[in-house]
C-alpha cells in the first residue's frame, strides 16, 4: 500500500484528497504547512508527494528543490498558479506532474497511480546494468538500483528524467518524437504539452553536462547519441 504525502494549507482540499485516496487503498500523511515535511521525507515513509505552492510558512517550489536533494519520490504540484511560466518552473525544480486548481479529485488519483506506476517500472533487459560511451564520456545505467553514473560520478534524476533517459537509451540513435515521450514516459493522458517534454529534456541535459548525449532533431524530436558498449566490457 503506497503512502501519499499531501502538503496543502486548505483543510477542505486535504479532506477531499485524503478521503478519495484512502478509498483507493492509499495511505496519506497530511501537512498544512512546509514545517515537518522534509523530516517525513527523510524517514522514507512517503512514496509520492502532492505539494501546494503557496504555503503559509514557505514556498512550494523551494520545498520541492529541498525534497529533490534528499529523495527521488514522484512530486506533483497541485496549485492555483496556472500560467505556463509557473508550470515550467515547477518542472524545472523537479516536479513530475503539475495540476491546476480547480481540479477533479478522480483525475488527481489517476495521475497519482500513473506516477507511481512510472516510478516503479523499468524496461525489461537481459542485464540490469548498461554501459554507454559518447566521445570521451562514459555512462553507466543500473535499472535495478535506479542509479546513473556519468564518468564515474553518480547523477541524481527525477522520476520523469529517469524514465525519459531509459526510453531514449533503449532506442539509441533513433529519433523519438515529443508526442511519443509524452505518452510513453510521462503518462499524460489528460492534457500534456510538448513544452513539458522540452523542459524535462533541458533539465536532463543539464545533469548530463550539456555534452550532446541527447540531440534535438528540429521538427521531429530527440535522439540519444550514446553507443552501447555493454557487450565489449
Amino acid at each position: 500500500m503506497a503512502t501519499v504525502l499531501i502538503v496543502e494549507d486548505n483543510p477542505l482540499i486535504i479532506e477531499a484528497l485524503s478521503s478519495y485516496l484512502q478509498l483507493e487503498n492509499y495511505k496519506t500523511i497530511e501537512f498544512q504547512k512546509a514545517e515537518g515535511v522534509l523530516d517525513t521525507v527523510k524517514r522514507g515513509v512517503a512514496d509520492l508527494a502532492i505539494l501546494d505552492i503557496m504555503l503559509p510558512d514557505g514556498n512550494g517550489y523551494a520545498l520541492a528543490k529541498q525534497i529533490r536533494q534528499i529523495s527521488d519520490i514522484p512530486l506533483m504540484f497541485l496549485t492555483a498558479k496556472d500560467s505556463e511560466s509557473d508550470r515550467i518552473l515547477g518542472f524545472e525544480v523537479g516536479a513530475d506532474d503539475y495540476v491546476c486548481k480547480p481540479f477533479s479529485t478522480k483525475e488527481v488519483v489517476l495521475r497519482v497511480q500513473a506516477l507511481l506506476k512510472r516510478s516503479n517500472s523499468v524496461p525489461q533487459t537481459e542485464s540490469a546494468i548498461r554501459f554507454w560511451s559518447f566521445k570521451e564520456n562514459t555512462m553507466k545505467i543500473n535499472t535495478e538500483k535506479h542509479q546513473l553514473f556519468l564518468n564515474g560520478k553518480e547523477v541524481y534524476l527525477t522520476g520523469a528524467e529517469w524514465k525519459i533517459l531509459l526510453y531514449l537509451a533503449e532506442y539509441a540513435n533513433q529519433v523519438i518524437s515529443r508526442e511519443k515521450i509524452l505518452s510513453e514516459c510521462l503518462n499524460y493522458f489528460f492534457e500534456g504539452s510538448e513544452r513539458t517534454v522540452d523542459t524535462h529534456i533541458a533539465n536532463l541535459r543539464s545533469k548530463l553536462g550539456d555534452n550532446d548525449w541527447i540531440v534535438t532533431i528540429r521538427g521531429f524530436g530527440y535522439r540519444f547519441s550514446g553507443k552501447n558498449t555493454t557487450l565489449s566490457l
